[in-house]
């Protein structure tokens, strides 16, 4: 047996082809071909990000589960300002710093990437 990857119109595919026994009345086997998992979707573009300087960002994948500051809160370096939720476990995301929360980018059950901006500070 041979193994082939191949593409078609954007589409990947495992392909397995048997070889012959060497008798040439026996048929061809045709192909077994099972897709590999489709291409990621494209993202969707980041939301804009506030006016603030210092951006709070995802550190893991998942849904926003609360939103602990508000805007213009003053924080310091530490205070949660969102409870991120991932494999069942509550993440928060703290202030890096000391400040002012200049605008909160997300909204609770919003699904979240790696590097998404929560919120942003000055």
């Amino acid at each position: 047996m041979k193994n082939y990857t191949i593409t078609v119109n954007g589409n990947v595919y495992d392909v397995t082809v048997e070889e012959g026994t060497g008798s040439s009345s026996a048929p061809a086997t045709a192909p077994k071909a099972a897709p590999k998992a489709a291409p990621a979707a494209p993202k969707a573009a980041p939301k804009a990000a506030g006016a603030g300087a210092v951006k709070v960002t995802a550190s893991v994948p998942g849904r926003v589960f609360k939103i602990e500051a508000n805007v213009g809160q003053t924080v310091k370096a530490g205070d949660n300002i969102v409870i991120l939720e991932a494999m069942k476990m509550e993440i928060p995301v703290v202030a890096p710093q000391d400040g002012t929360i200049a605008s909160i980018d997300v909204a609770a059950g919003d699904a979240v990437e790696n590097g998404d901006t929560l919120a942003t500070m000055n």
